[in-house]
């Protein structure tokens, strides 16, 4: 007999449009995953036409967010983990690299995609030593989902936020920034945020517009010099703000940095 939690997910499952393109799906796609659909793969292969590095860069984001999770794990002493706009699981989703590290790890994550809550249980595979949950929620509604996410996290002790090329789908700038304050505000000293998105080009804004065109929700890039704000308040881990393909890579970059920048930042 299936609980009401697995009903919930199947009907979601039966009920997803899949003839219009998807962000998360297509991300799936660009990361060579298999749950993405024929208009996601339509659109993804046009944007992978007109702008080549989203493939490289969709999966640069996820090797960044591997090796910043597993310095916090492993050298920062971080043990809790808040990832917002979470998207479809893949491997080495955050719970695999922090608890890999640090077995105690607790990790949240926060999506208000029905896609990414039918695939939620996925990201509920915690290691016995630990916890996973899953928030069905806005990230851009701050408040709500602390209050869901201090469930399993201890909120007065530090808390890494990851908000990995989401902020685009922010398209204030203002709004973007007051967000990430909303965050880091409501958590102690000693936590961290993690953020990454694509800066600005000629090339990326032509991209852009494609995609909005293309009928997945719009995802702006922005100039450095405006998400360098981001930064404001914190401690910017060596090397700094910029490319990620930059950011400590575990082997000798090659080719020109990528035009994905991000950082990682302590709050005092």
């Amino acid at each position: 007999m299936s609980s009401p939690l697995e009903d919930r997910l199947r009907h979601m499952e039966e009920s997803l449009n899949t003839s219009v393109p998807h962000s998360a799906r297509m991300w799936n796609y660009w990361l060579g995953g298999k749950d993405n659909y024929e208009a996601d793969r339509q659109l993804g292969q046009r944007m992978a036409e007109l702008y080549p590095q989203i493939i490289e860069i969709a999966r640069a984001s996820r090797k960044f967010q591997a090796r910043a999770v597993r310095y916090l794990a492993a050298e920062a002493g971080i043990r809790q983990f808040l990832d917002l706009g979470t998207g479809l699981p893949t491997a080495n989703a955050t719970h695999e690299i922090a608890q890999e590290a640090a077995p105690t790890s607790r990790i949240v994550y926060v999506d208000h995609d029905p896609i990414v809550l039918a695939h939620a249980r996925a990201l509920l595979t915690s290691g016995p030593e630990g916890a996973t949950d899953y928030v069905h929620g806005d990230l851009t509604d701050a408040r709500a989902v602390l209050k869901e996410a201090a469930r399993t996290l201890d909120l007065s002790r530090p808390v890494a936020v990851l908000i990995m090329s989401t902020l685009g789908h922010v398209a204030d700038s203002g709004e973007a920034h007051a967000l990430l304050r909303s965050y880091l505000d409501a958590l102690p000293s000693g936590s961290y945020l993690v953020q990454c998105d694509t800066i600005e080009t000629p090339e990326s804004k032509a991209a852009s517009d494609d995609y909005a065109d293309g009928g997945a929700m719009p995802y702006i890039s922005r100039p450095k010099e405006e998400m360098a704000r981001f930064t404001e308040g914190l401690d910017v881990l060596d090397p700094g703000f910029g490319s990620i393909s930059l950011w400590r890579p575990e082997e000798p970059p090659t080719g020109e940095p990528l035009e994905q920048w991000g950082f990682v930042g302590r709050k005092p």
